[in-house]
């Protein structure tokens, strides 16, 4: 497997991350069986691990702190906070330096560590200034806590008001974005992606697959429902002309792979990492199968004519159903637009 370099940190890392969100009560509650699949992934040759605070509840990085236990210097780790972790009280979640300093506590609590290697704000808040979550952060890395920073689904506007800010008042800097990217949601192509380029940043992008929509399960003889509580119902409304639409590309797709001698999987994963901007692809394997039909991807390197015929069927910088993005939501409530 070949290593790159996380944007300009020196660092490098697999171009396949594991991501952990099915381990645990969202998706495999077994423990040693989710241990298993990290270990496999770590043999192969994937050496990033993401999680975040969130996922089932914390359990998804007690699981990670268990499986990497003498392992652990090994692995670059990376976890996330900003989602609410008490649905209860207003202040267990967000951006605030409240919060991030009693969170980070936690997370490294779970995941059994004296260390983070990445710490990623989960989302963009509207109503917390960035300096406020960048100097909570900054305290963090200075105190050897956390080794680097990072957002997700951030817009490009936000991501070079993240850097200016930075610059602005000495703080550390977001060295990663981490935002959805695949065949079916090309958005980031035409801002997010050019701007964390121009910035050094490395990208870490999630939902290969799209939510399942480009691993086979959803096709037009054969509906299919969401593997995680956690996905959002709107992504997988058959009723929505943009669904439709989807189910149309994917049998597209689907033919495209076979011919080029791919799986659907190793051909969606494949494109994602082909992207000179794309660091890694965060994979999110339930179980031992799923793992072992991701991997072979991270060695596939697709042609011109195999993209060219991608981009007939999704243009760059479209999304299919514009419900898969994570970004750019607080921008367009009514209360925001209204003039």
């Amino acid at each position: 497997m070949e290593y790159r370099s996380l944007g300009r940190t020196g660092v490098q890392l697999s171009p396949l991350c594991l991501g952990a969100m099915m381990f645990g009560p969202w998706g495999n509650n077994d423990v040693a069986d989710s241990i298993r699949i990290i270990h496999r992934a770590l043999d192969s040759g994937i050496n990033f691990v993401d999680t975040a605070d969130v996922y089932s509840g914390g359990a998804s990085e007690e699981i990670v702190g268990q499986a990497l236990e003498g392992r652990r210097e090994d692995v670059f780790l990376a976890t996330k906070f900003f989602m609410p972790m008490n649905e209860d009280d207003p202040n267990q979640r967000g951006g605030s330096r409240r919060w991030i300093i009693r969170e980070v506590e936690n997370s490294l609590r779970r995941l059994n560590t004296d260390y983070i290697d990445l710490y990623q704000v989960h989302r963009p808040s509207p109503d917390t200034d960035v300096e406020e979550t960048l100097g909570a952060l900054t305290d963090l890395v200075r105190q050897g806590k956390v080794r680097y920073i990072g957002s997700s689904s951030y817009s490009g506007s936000q991501i070079v008001e993240a850097q200016w800010a930075s610059r602005e008042r000495n703080l550390e800097r977001f060295v990663t974005e981490q935002p959805p990217y695949s065949i079916l949601t090309r958005g980031i192509e035409e801002d997010v992606l050019p701007t964390v380029q121009r910035h050094g940043m490395g990208t870490l992008t999630y939902s290969p697959l799209a939510g399942g929509w480009l691993s086979g399960r959803w096709r037009k003889d054969s509906a299919s429902t969401p593997t995680s509580s956690a996905r959002p119902s709107a992504r997988f409304d058959m009723a929505k002309p943009a669904n439709q639409r989807k189910l149309d590309v994917v049998e597209e797709l689907a033919q495209l792979a076979g011919q080029s001698g791919l799986t659907l999987i190793e051909l969606a994963i494949a494109f994602v990492i082909n992207h000179p901007g794309v660091t890694a692809a965060i994979v999110g394997p339930r179980t031992m199968e799923q793992l072992e039909s991701y991997l072979p991807a991270a060695d596939i390197k697709l042609t011109t004519d195999v993209l060219d015929r991608i981009d007939q069927l999704v243009a760059p910088g479209v999304t299919v159903n514009p419900d898969d993005n994570s970004y750019g939501a607080h921008e367009l409530t009514p209360k925001a637009r209204r003039r």
